[in-house]
C-alpha cells in the first residue's frame, strides 16, 4: 500500500545518502519528481489510501455491490429512485449540502425509501483540494447538520469531491471519524456516453464492488435501468454502504 508518510520518509533517508555518495545534480531532481509524482498519483487515485485511509470494495461471500451516486440531489434523483424501487435495488447518495437545502424533500424521500444518505460536503468547490482544514470541517458541519434534519441521525459517511484526497483533508476526516468511501468502479458518467458507461460498469462488476454513479443526467439514469435488468439477471443484489462497511 502506498501511504504519503512512508513514500516521505524514504525520500529523507535517500537526501543524507545522494549527499555522502555526491550523487550528481540531476539525481536530486529525479527524487524530487519521483516523490511529487507518487504524491499527484496519491491525492486523484483513492484506492492508494495515500493520504488517508478508504473503503474502495468490501468483503462479501455473497454476489452484492453496492451503488453509490454523487452530487446530488437534483431533479434527476427522483427517476434513479423510481429505477430502484422498480428493481427492488438499494443504493448510496452521497449528497452536497447546497443541493439538500434546494431539494430537502427529495432527500427525505431516499431517506423514506431505505437508501442512505452521506456527506459529499455543502459545496464540492473545485478549490476543494486548496482549502484549509478549518473551511472543510465547516463545509463537513454544515452538510452534516442537513443530513441529521433528515435521518435524525449522526452521519458516520464521507466521500471526497472528485476523490481527491491531501493531508488537510486527511486530518479534517479523522477529526470527524468518518469512514471514508472510495470506488474500485467508476463509470465516468459524467463525461462519455450512454455505450461506453454502460460497458465500463458491466465489464468490472464483481462482488463487493462499489461502483461510482451520478444522480445528475438522464443519460445515467438510462445506463441505470440496463445496469439493474443485468444484476438481476445475474442475481447480484446492490446494498447501501452502511449495510457492507
Amino acid at each position: 500500500m502506498l501511504r504519503h508518510k512512508y513514500i516521505s520518509l524514504i525520500t529523507l533517508l535517500l537526501l543524507p545518502l545522494f549527499l555522502y555518495w555526491q550523487m550528481p545534480w540531476w539525481t536530486y531532481v529525479l527524487l524530487f519528481l519521483i516523490h511529487a509524482g507518487f504524491t499527484a498519483w496519491g491525492a486523484f487515485d483513492i484506492r492508494l489510501n495515500y493520504f488517508l485511509p478508504a473503503f474502495s470494495s468490501f468483503k462479501t461471500n455473497e454476489n452484492a455491490i453496492a451503488l453509490t451516486f454523487d452530487d446530488g440531489p437534483t431533479e434527476f434523483t427522483p427517476l434513479v429512485l423510481d429505477l430502484l424501487a422498480k428493481y427492488d435495488a438499494k443504493a448510496t447518495f452521497f449528497c452536497i449540502g447546497k443541493q439538500i437545502a434546494l431539494y430537502p424533500e427529495i432527500a427525505k424521500r431516499i431517506v423514506d425509501e431505505g437508501h442512505q444518505i452521506a456527506n459529499h460536503t455543502y459545496s464540492h468547490s473545485n478549490q476543494m483540494g486548496f482549502l484549509s482544514k478549518k473551511r472543510l470541517l465547516d463545509e463537513f458541519e454544515q452538510t452534516d447538520v442537513l443530513l441529521e434534519k433528515i435521518t435524525g441521525g449522526s452521519n458516520r459517511y464521507f466521500r471526497p469531491p472528485f476523490g481527491v484526497t491531501n493531508p488537510h483533508i486527511a486530518k479534517a476526516v479523522k477529526e470527524k471519524n468518518y469512514k471514508v468511501i472510495g470506488w474500485n468502479i467508476r463509470s465516468l458518467d459524467t463525461v462519455i456516453e450512454e455505450e461506453k458507461i454502460y460497458n465500463r460498469i458491466i465489464d468490472k462488476i464483481d462482488k463487493g464492488g462499489i461502483v461510482l454513479l451520478h444522480d445528475t443526467s438522464q443519460k445515467t439514469v438510462a445506463v441505470l435501468e440496463r445496469l439493474l435488468i443485468i444484476l438481476k439477471e445475474k442475481k447480484y443484489k446492490s446494498v447501501t454502504i452502511a449495510n457492507c462497511i
